[in-house]
């Protein structure tokens, strides 16, 4: 059995990630940690049914006492480096859901990965189909001239561009170096109304608004022709097969990876 622990267990993504792992045959529930509700059972919470893994505060804590395989981090982006750091020195592997790492971030955590031989998995989007579309989004790259990504997310999301969108551009940035083919030089009447600028010049288009869970549409364009490849996410339970998956790849490996595409087959 894996045992795991759940890093932000309340939150939205922490509770089905709580159900996922007790649902999982080969996983076992062994920790829930979260910035509030101490002693409360996290599995009446998640589930309505008592899991004996009562909610904690203390990270470290937690950790120390359980000694979970494996924990899954769904928390917020302002502790998430902090947060690998505690996992590494402990010699935890983690499976990280939290967006909001800076490329400098992402890059010392690999140097700790493979310093500590302790596996890390970040992946900006655990859902298989918004994974496939990053991945169909770079093979039509290879094709088109121009390209922009609008994205669109719950108006409770606090890091813009999303981690999805920001990865998808450097996907296709592999295949094309720019974006922007003859398009006319551009005055911004309102600053920020072409997006924001990543990789290769593709325009992301952040937009938060109440309904949204999580949506992506990347729109491609050559002369005479348009391709648009979109993902939407009806509920957040479609996130947790990538999310066992990635689990069970880092409980059985020792590397660090980027991106829930680096494994599936």
């Amino acid at each position: 059995m894996i045992k795991i622990g759940v890093i932000g267990a309340l939150g939205k993504m922490g509770k089905e990630v709580v159900k996922a792992v007790i649902n999982a045959p080969d996983m076992e529930l062994v920790a829930a940690v979260d910035i509030c509700s101490d002693g409360q059972d996290i599995g009446l919470i998640a589930t309505g049914t008592k899991s004996g893994v009562l909610i904690e505060t203390d990270l470290i804590k937690s950790l120390q006492n359980h000694k979970p395989d494996v924990v899954v981090d769904f928390t917020q982006p302002k502790n998430i480096f902090e947060n690998v750091q505690e996992y590494m020195d402990l010699k935890i592997k983690s499976v990280i859901g939290t967006t909001g790492l800076t490329d400098e971030q992402i890059a010392q955590i690999k140097i700790m990965s493979e310093k500590n031989k302790t596996s890390c998995l970040i992946a900006p989007n655990f859902s298989t189909g918004a994974v496939l579309l990053m991945m169909f989004a770079k093979q039509a790259a290879k094709y088109f001239s121009n390209a922009e990504i609008i994205e669109l997310h719950h108006n409770q999301k606090k890091d813009a561009p999303s981690g999805t969108a920001i990865k998808t551009a450097q996907l296709m940035a592999e295949a094309n170096t720019n974006f922007t083919l003859g398009n006319s030089p551009e005055t911004e009447l309102i600053r920020g109304a072409r997006g924001a600028s990543a990789q290769a010049n593709v325009h992301i288009h952040s937009v938060r608004m109440p309904g949204y869970i999580a949506s992506q549409e990347v729109i491609f364009g050559a002369p005479g022709q348009i391709l648009k490849i979109s993902h939407d996410t009806m509920d957040r339970s479609c996130y947790m097969s990538g999310v066992l998956l990635a689990v069970r790849y880092v409980y059985n490996n020792n590397d660090f990876i980027y991106g829930l595409d680096n494994i599936m087959d």
